[in-house]
């Protein structure tokens, strides 16, 4: 089981981890008081289906005034998203989610899966956010760590301080992505997950780590343990 970004971020914002302000909104009028209500000068539409690549259908926007959110909300809402993993049919769009922009410095990927092949939880992190991890993989492996762990032992702090000290992070922003990966690892166990992905992870200007993405899967044989989610 999956769920919307919105929601995604529900649950990490819960666990300690800096997401954008947003509001998620079924209608053009609901998208321009969440835009009146949210920080400027930048705010990003996007819309909420269970799918990546949105941004290369035309699923994510950029907006710079109340106005182009408007603009952007009438022509989502309603639209046949065609995306890499929608196939041909593509979805159709009934959510939006309205978010304050921020200013980035660089991107990075974080994410906790189950690796069954020696029965450890992964850490995973690279330097090239924003990018489709396959794509890293292929062209880039070395830009990709990982770090088994042990469920019985969990997180240990050395284990995030290494995977930022390898994402070059340093200072303050090191501390903040020691704080955003003990926050993703704490929403993967509390919420039996097979899987949280943040793609992008944002290194802002002021040094702060900001989910700008997020997936989730849930272990189905677990739901029960999780009925908010259902």
């Amino acid at each position: 089981m999956n769920i919307h970004e919105y929601q995604a971020k529900a649950l990490l914002r819960d666990n300690d981890v800096a997401v954008p302000v947003g509001e998620m909104v079924t209608s053009v009028e609901g998208a321009e008081k969440a835009a009146r209500k949210l920080r400027g000068p930048v705010w990003v539409v996007k819309a909420q289906i269970h799918a990546g690549g949105r941004g290369k259908g035309g699923g994510v926007r950029i907006c710079h005034n109340v106005s182009e959110v408007v603009q952007a909300a009438s022509a989502m809402i309603g639209m046949r998203l065609v995306t890499p993993q929608t196939g041909p049919n593509g979805k159709i769009v009934r959510k939006i989610y309205i978010e304050e922009g921020c200013e980035i410095h660089s991107e990075l990927y974080i994410a906790v899966l189950l690796d069954r092949s020696n029965s450890r939880l992964s850490l995973i992190g690279s330097s090239e956010g924003g990018m489709e991890i396959e794509d890293v993989a292929t062209h880039n492996p070395e830009k990709i760590y990982q770090i088994p762990i042990d469920p019985m032992t969990g997180l240990m702090p050395f284990h995030a301080r290494n995977l930022g000290l390898a994402l070059g992070l340093k200072d303050q922003a090191l501390e903040s992505g020691i704080r955003f990966i003990r926050g993703v690892y704490n929403l993967y166990t509390s919420r039996d997950a097979s899987l949280v992905e943040v793609n992008p992870a944002a290194v802002t200007k002021n040094q702060e780590i900001v989910a700008l993405d997020a997936k989730i899967d849930f272990d189905d044989n677990a739901l029960f343990r999780q009925p908010e989610i259902l």
